[in-house]
Protein backbone atom coordinates (compact mmCIF):
# COMPACT_ATOMS: atom_id res chain seq x y z
CA UNK A 1 0.00 0.00 0.00
CA UNK A 2 2.55 2.31 1.16
CA UNK A 3 4.76 1.46 -2.02
CA UNK A 4 1.83 2.57 -4.43
CA UNK A 5 1.47 5.86 -2.47
CA UNK A 6 5.13 6.12 -3.23
CA UNK A 7 4.64 5.96 -6.74
CA UNK A 8 1.76 7.80 -7.28
CA UNK A 9 3.37 10.55 -5.40
CA UNK A 10 6.15 10.08 -7.37
CA UNK A 11 4.37 10.12 -10.69
CA UNK A 12 1.89 13.33 -9.90
CA UNK A 13 5.58 15.39 -9.16
CA UNK A 14 7.26 14.28 -12.03
CA UNK A 15 4.28 15.66 -14.18
CA UNK A 16 4.36 18.87 -12.06
CA UNK A 17 8.11 19.32 -12.48
CA UNK A 18 7.27 18.50 -16.42
CA UNK A 19 4.70 20.89 -16.13
CA UNK A 20 6.37 23.81 -14.57
CA UNK A 21 9.43 23.06 -16.81
CA UNK A 22 7.17 23.61 -19.75
CA UNK A 23 5.67 26.84 -17.99
CA UNK A 24 8.84 28.25 -17.58
CA UNK A 25 9.82 27.22 -21.16
CA UNK A 26 7.03 29.25 -22.25
CA UNK A 27 8.04 32.81 -23.12
CA UNK A 28 5.35 35.99 -23.37
CA UNK A 29 5.47 38.51 -26.31
CA UNK A 30 3.26 41.59 -26.48
CA UNK A 31 2.45 42.57 -29.82
CA UNK A 32 1.01 45.47 -30.97
CA UNK A 33 -0.58 45.75 -34.66
CA UNK A 34 0.18 49.35 -36.64
CA UNK A 35 -3.60 49.87 -36.72
CA UNK A 36 -7.22 48.56 -35.73
CA UNK A 37 -8.49 45.10 -36.32
CA UNK A 38 -8.37 45.05 -40.07
CA UNK A 39 -8.27 41.95 -43.09
CA UNK A 40 -4.47 42.51 -42.75
CA UNK A 41 -4.56 41.98 -39.08
CA UNK A 42 -5.16 38.02 -39.86
CA UNK A 43 -0.84 37.68 -40.74
CA UNK A 44 -1.05 38.04 -36.82
CA UNK A 45 -4.08 36.37 -35.86
CA UNK A 46 -4.28 33.32 -37.69
CA UNK A 47 -1.12 31.98 -36.35
CA UNK A 48 -2.43 32.47 -32.83
CA UNK A 49 -5.38 30.75 -33.58
CA UNK A 50 -3.83 27.96 -35.13
CA UNK A 51 -2.18 27.66 -32.57
CA UNK A 52 1.39 27.90 -34.12
CA UNK A 53 2.88 30.21 -31.65
CA UNK A 54 2.06 28.42 -28.81
CA UNK A 55 3.72 25.45 -30.99
CA UNK A 56 6.93 27.20 -30.33
CA UNK A 57 6.89 27.85 -27.14
CA UNK A 58 5.00 31.58 -27.04
CA UNK A 59 2.24 33.22 -25.54
CA UNK A 60 1.66 35.98 -28.16
CA UNK A 61 -0.90 39.12 -27.37
CA UNK A 62 -1.51 40.82 -30.34
CA UNK A 63 -3.10 44.34 -29.33
CA UNK A 64 -4.50 46.70 -32.24
CA UNK A 65 -2.98 49.92 -32.73
CA UNK A 66 -3.46 53.26 -33.76
CA UNK A 67 -0.26 54.16 -36.41
CA UNK A 68 2.90 52.69 -36.58
CA UNK A 69 4.68 55.97 -35.29
CA UNK A 70 2.92 54.61 -31.96
CA UNK A 71 3.94 51.33 -32.23
CA UNK A 72 7.23 52.36 -32.75
CA UNK A 73 7.06 54.43 -29.58
CA UNK A 74 6.02 51.71 -27.62
CA UNK A 75 8.16 48.97 -28.57
CA UNK A 76 10.93 51.37 -27.97
CA UNK A 77 9.75 52.14 -24.24
CA UNK A 78 9.07 48.48 -23.31
CA UNK A 79 5.42 48.62 -23.61
CA UNK A 80 5.69 46.31 -25.88
CA UNK A 81 8.22 43.55 -26.90
CA UNK A 82 7.18 43.33 -30.40
CA UNK A 83 5.38 45.28 -33.07
CA UNK A 84 4.36 45.94 -36.48
CA UNK A 85 5.21 49.43 -38.03
CA UNK A 86 5.97 51.08 -41.30
CA UNK A 87 9.42 51.26 -41.60
CA UNK A 88 9.68 54.65 -42.61
CA UNK A 89 8.36 55.60 -38.74
CA UNK A 90 11.23 53.02 -37.51
CA UNK A 91 13.67 54.91 -39.63
CA UNK A 92 12.49 58.22 -38.39
CA UNK A 93 12.55 57.91 -34.41
CA UNK A 94 16.57 56.23 -35.02
CA UNK A 95 17.17 59.30 -36.52
CA UNK A 96 15.64 61.66 -34.42
CA UNK A 97 16.21 59.83 -30.98
CA UNK A 98 20.11 58.84 -31.75
CA UNK A 99 21.30 58.49 -28.31
CA UNK A 100 17.85 56.77 -27.34
CA UNK A 101 19.11 53.54 -25.39
CA UNK A 102 16.20 51.57 -26.92
CA UNK A 103 15.84 51.45 -30.41
CA UNK A 104 13.58 49.09 -32.45
CA UNK A 105 15.07 46.98 -35.14
CA UNK A 106 13.55 45.69 -38.26
CA UNK A 107 13.29 42.02 -38.25
CA UNK A 108 10.88 40.83 -41.16
CA UNK A 109 10.16 43.03 -43.84
CA UNK A 110 6.38 41.80 -44.49
CA UNK A 111 5.06 44.83 -47.17
CA UNK A 112 7.46 44.64 -49.43
CA UNK A 113 6.27 47.48 -51.12
CA UNK A 114 4.37 50.99 -49.24
CA UNK A 115 0.99 51.04 -49.21
CA UNK A 116 0.79 54.44 -49.98
CA UNK A 117 -1.07 55.69 -52.63
CA UNK A 118 -2.54 59.72 -53.86
CA UNK A 119 -6.29 58.61 -54.12
CA UNK A 120 -8.79 61.39 -55.70
CA UNK A 121 -12.04 61.28 -57.69
CA UNK A 122 -11.85 60.95 -61.52
CA UNK A 123 -14.71 63.59 -61.96
CA UNK A 124 -11.79 65.85 -60.09
CA UNK A 125 -10.05 65.36 -63.47
CA UNK A 126 -6.77 64.21 -61.58
CA UNK A 127 -5.41 61.42 -63.70
CA UNK A 128 -1.89 61.28 -63.20
CA UNK A 129 0.62 63.31 -60.57
CA UNK A 130 1.09 66.22 -63.03
CA UNK A 131 -2.58 66.53 -62.28
CA UNK A 132 -1.38 67.37 -58.55
CA UNK A 133 0.04 70.40 -59.56
CA UNK A 134 -1.48 73.27 -57.42
CA UNK A 135 -3.65 70.85 -55.77
CA UNK A 136 -5.44 70.77 -52.13
CA UNK A 137 -4.52 67.32 -50.40
CA UNK A 138 -5.88 65.95 -47.47
CA UNK A 139 -4.66 63.11 -44.62
CA UNK A 140 -4.33 63.09 -40.81
CA UNK A 141 -0.71 64.45 -40.21
CA UNK A 142 0.80 61.17 -39.22
CA UNK A 143 -0.37 59.32 -42.52
CA UNK A 144 2.54 57.21 -43.77
CA UNK A 145 1.96 58.87 -47.40
CA UNK A 146 1.45 62.21 -46.53
CA UNK A 147 4.98 61.43 -44.56
CA UNK A 148 6.46 60.65 -47.75
CA UNK A 149 5.14 62.42 -49.99
CA UNK A 150 8.12 64.70 -50.65
CA UNK A 151 9.83 61.47 -52.11
CA UNK A 152 6.62 61.01 -54.49
CA UNK A 153 6.66 64.81 -54.97
CA UNK A 154 10.08 65.16 -56.03
CA UNK A 155 10.16 61.78 -58.23
CA UNK A 156 7.32 62.95 -60.13
CA UNK A 157 8.00 67.06 -60.40
CA UNK A 158 4.77 68.22 -58.30
CA UNK A 159 5.12 71.93 -56.79
CA UNK A 160 2.25 73.98 -55.33
CA UNK A 161 0.30 71.49 -53.02
CA UNK A 162 -1.01 72.62 -50.11
CA UNK A 163 -2.39 70.10 -46.99
CA UNK A 164 -5.39 70.11 -44.89
CA UNK A 165 -4.87 67.54 -42.17
CA UNK A 166 -7.93 65.52 -40.30
CA UNK A 167 -8.68 62.90 -38.17
CA UNK A 168 -8.15 59.51 -40.06
CA UNK A 169 -12.01 59.06 -39.94
CA UNK A 170 -12.86 61.70 -41.97
CA UNK A 171 -10.20 61.43 -44.80
CA UNK A 172 -12.52 60.14 -47.47
CA UNK A 173 -15.69 61.99 -46.24
CA UNK A 174 -13.71 65.07 -47.02
CA UNK A 175 -12.48 63.84 -50.22
CA UNK A 176 -16.03 63.14 -51.14
CA UNK A 177 -17.74 65.89 -49.97
CA UNK A 178 -14.77 68.03 -52.19
CA UNK A 179 -13.18 69.80 -49.07
CA UNK A 180 -9.88 68.38 -50.63
CA UNK A 181 -8.59 67.35 -54.54
CA UNK A 182 -7.23 64.20 -53.54
CA UNK A 183 -5.50 62.26 -50.53
CA UNK A 184 -2.76 59.86 -49.35
CA UNK A 185 -3.48 56.93 -47.60
CA UNK A 186 -3.35 52.91 -47.84
CA UNK A 187 -4.65 51.73 -50.95
CA UNK A 188 -6.52 49.03 -49.21
CA UNK A 189 -7.95 51.44 -46.58
CA UNK A 190 -8.90 54.53 -48.31
CA UNK A 191 -10.09 52.40 -51.69
CA UNK A 192 -12.42 50.74 -49.36
CA UNK A 193 -13.40 53.43 -47.24
CA UNK A 194 -14.54 55.37 -50.31
CA UNK A 195 -16.57 52.39 -51.38
CA UNK A 196 -18.39 52.42 -47.70
CA UNK A 197 -19.23 56.16 -48.48
CA UNK A 198 -20.82 55.00 -51.82
CA UNK A 199 -18.27 55.72 -53.97
CA UNK A 200 -17.73 53.22 -56.93
CA UNK A 201 -13.71 52.15 -57.05
CA UNK A 202 -14.26 52.47 -60.87
CA UNK A 203 -14.60 56.30 -60.06
CA UNK A 204 -11.48 56.80 -58.35
CA UNK A 205 -8.16 56.98 -59.59
CA UNK A 206 -4.89 55.51 -57.82
CA UNK A 207 -1.67 56.81 -57.76
CA UNK A 208 0.16 54.09 -55.76
CA UNK A 209 3.94 55.17 -55.05
CA UNK A 210 5.58 52.28 -55.66
CA UNK A 211 4.47 52.77 -59.70
CA UNK A 212 5.76 56.16 -59.70
CA UNK A 213 8.93 56.05 -58.77
CA UNK A 214 9.36 55.55 -55.03
CA UNK A 215 10.56 52.47 -53.98
CA UNK A 216 10.13 52.45 -49.97
CA UNK A 217 9.21 49.20 -48.21
CA UNK A 218 6.52 49.47 -46.38
CA UNK A 219 5.56 47.65 -42.52
CA UNK A 220 8.09 45.44 -40.78
CA UNK A 221 7.86 43.22 -37.96
CA UNK A 222 10.07 45.01 -35.37
CA UNK A 223 11.60 44.22 -32.31
CA UNK A 224 12.32 45.55 -28.89
CA UNK A 225 16.90 45.91 -28.01
CA UNK A 226 15.84 43.98 -24.70
CA UNK A 227 14.10 41.04 -27.10
CA UNK A 228 17.05 41.00 -29.01
CA UNK A 229 19.38 41.36 -26.59
CA UNK A 230 17.87 38.84 -23.69
CA UNK A 231 15.58 36.23 -25.74
CA UNK A 232 17.33 35.88 -29.64
CA UNK A 233 15.68 32.56 -29.74
CA UNK A 234 12.22 33.91 -29.28
CA UNK A 235 12.20 36.34 -32.08
CA UNK A 236 13.67 33.61 -34.66
CA UNK A 237 10.39 31.33 -32.86
CA UNK A 238 8.13 34.35 -33.37
CA UNK A 239 9.41 34.44 -37.11
CA UNK A 240 9.01 31.06 -37.93
CA UNK A 241 5.50 30.70 -36.42
CA UNK A 242 4.21 33.42 -38.65
CA UNK A 243 5.87 32.80 -41.89
CA UNK A 244 3.88 30.08 -41.40
CA UNK A 245 0.59 31.44 -40.25
CA UNK A 246 1.62 33.81 -42.87
CA UNK A 247 1.70 31.20 -46.03
CA UNK A 248 -2.19 30.07 -44.81
CA UNK A 249 -3.70 33.23 -44.63
CA UNK A 250 -2.08 34.03 -48.44
CA UNK A 251 -3.24 30.81 -49.57
CA UNK A 252 -6.96 31.09 -48.30
CA UNK A 253 -7.57 34.72 -47.03
CA UNK A 254 -11.56 34.07 -46.86
CA UNK A 255 -10.69 31.53 -43.99
CA UNK A 256 -8.37 33.50 -42.10
CA UNK A 257 -10.88 36.49 -42.12
CA UNK A 258 -12.58 34.25 -39.46
CA UNK A 259 -9.70 34.72 -36.80
CA UNK A 260 -10.42 38.78 -37.40
CA UNK A 261 -13.89 38.49 -37.09
CA UNK A 262 -13.35 36.40 -33.57
CA UNK A 263 -11.16 39.43 -32.30
CA UNK A 264 -13.40 41.94 -33.38
CA UNK A 265 -17.26 41.40 -33.96
CA UNK A 266 -18.43 44.16 -35.60
CA UNK A 267 -16.17 43.61 -38.71
CA UNK A 268 -17.30 43.36 -42.14
CA UNK A 269 -16.50 39.88 -43.12
CA UNK A 270 -16.87 40.93 -46.95
CA UNK A 271 -14.98 44.08 -46.78
CA UNK A 272 -12.41 43.06 -44.87
CA UNK A 273 -11.90 39.84 -47.39
CA UNK A 274 -11.59 41.94 -50.10
CA UNK A 275 -8.97 44.34 -48.40
CA UNK A 276 -6.68 41.52 -47.31
CA UNK A 277 -6.58 40.02 -50.55
CA UNK A 278 -5.87 43.67 -52.07
CA UNK A 279 -2.91 43.80 -49.54
CA UNK A 280 -1.80 40.36 -50.64
CA UNK A 281 -1.68 41.61 -54.44
CA UNK A 282 -0.26 44.87 -54.03
CA UNK A 283 2.53 44.38 -50.95
CA UNK A 284 2.84 41.51 -50.08
CA UNK A 285 2.71 39.36 -52.74
CA UNK A 286 4.36 41.69 -55.15
CA UNK A 287 7.05 41.68 -58.26
CA UNK A 288 9.88 43.17 -55.53
CA UNK A 289 8.47 40.67 -53.00
CA UNK A 290 9.05 37.71 -55.30
CA UNK A 291 12.43 39.04 -56.54
CA UNK A 292 14.10 39.93 -53.04
CA UNK A 293 11.96 36.83 -50.87
CA UNK A 294 9.40 37.13 -48.55
CA UNK A 295 10.76 38.81 -45.42
CA UNK A 296 13.94 40.16 -46.39
CA UNK A 297 15.12 43.23 -47.95
CA UNK A 298 17.68 44.49 -50.51
CA UNK A 299 20.80 46.40 -49.40
CA UNK A 300 21.11 49.07 -51.74
CA UNK A 301 17.24 49.76 -51.48
CA UNK A 302 17.02 50.08 -48.04
CA UNK A 303 20.34 52.53 -47.90
CA UNK A 304 18.52 54.81 -50.53
CA UNK A 305 15.12 54.64 -48.47
CA UNK A 306 17.25 55.69 -45.45
CA UNK A 307 18.89 58.56 -47.69
CA UNK A 308 14.63 59.42 -48.53
CA UNK A 309 13.37 59.02 -45.16
CA UNK A 310 16.33 61.53 -44.31
CA UNK A 311 15.95 64.26 -46.38
CA UNK A 312 11.80 64.05 -46.45
CA UNK A 313 11.47 63.73 -42.91
CA UNK A 314 13.67 66.32 -42.22
CA UNK A 315 15.76 63.81 -39.46
CA UNK A 316 17.95 65.10 -36.69
CA UNK A 317 20.74 63.09 -37.98
CA UNK A 318 21.15 60.98 -40.82
CA UNK A 319 19.52 57.17 -41.24
CA UNK A 320 22.06 54.68 -40.51
CA UNK A 321 20.60 51.82 -42.81
CA UNK A 322 22.46 48.90 -40.99
CA UNK A 323 20.60 50.04 -37.72
CA UNK A 324 17.44 49.89 -38.35
CA UNK A 325 17.48 46.42 -39.83
CA UNK A 326 18.56 43.06 -38.14
CA UNK A 327 18.10 39.91 -40.81
CA UNK A 328 20.14 37.33 -38.23
CA UNK A 329 16.64 35.87 -37.17
CA UNK A 330 14.96 34.77 -40.34
CA UNK A 331 14.01 31.24 -40.97
CA UNK A 332 15.50 29.22 -43.15
CA UNK A 333 14.54 29.55 -47.04
CA UNK A 334 11.84 26.99 -46.86
CA UNK A 335 9.79 28.50 -44.26
CA UNK A 336 10.27 31.69 -46.11
CA UNK A 337 8.79 29.93 -49.24
CA UNK A 338 5.03 31.71 -48.53
CA UNK A 339 4.09 33.44 -51.31
CA UNK A 340 2.24 31.60 -54.39
CA UNK A 341 4.14 31.01 -57.64
CA UNK A 342 3.13 32.71 -60.40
Amino acid sequence: MHKRTFLHTSLVLAAASLFGQAQAQTTSIKFQLDWRFEGPSALFLTPVAKGYFKAAGLDVAVDAGNGSGGTVTRVASGAYDMGFADLAALMEFHANNPDAPNKPVAVMMVYNDTPASVMALKKSGIKTPADLNGKKLGAPVFDAGRRAFPIFSKANNITGVTWTAMDPPLRETMLVRGDVDAITGFTFTSLLNLEARGVKAEDVTVLPYPSYGVKLYGNAIIASPKMVKENPGAIKAFLEAFAKGAKDVIGNPSAAIADVKARDGIVNVPLETRRLQLAIDTVINSPNARAEGFGQVNGPRLSLMASQVSDAFNTKTRVNPDLVWNGSFLPAKAALDVLPKK
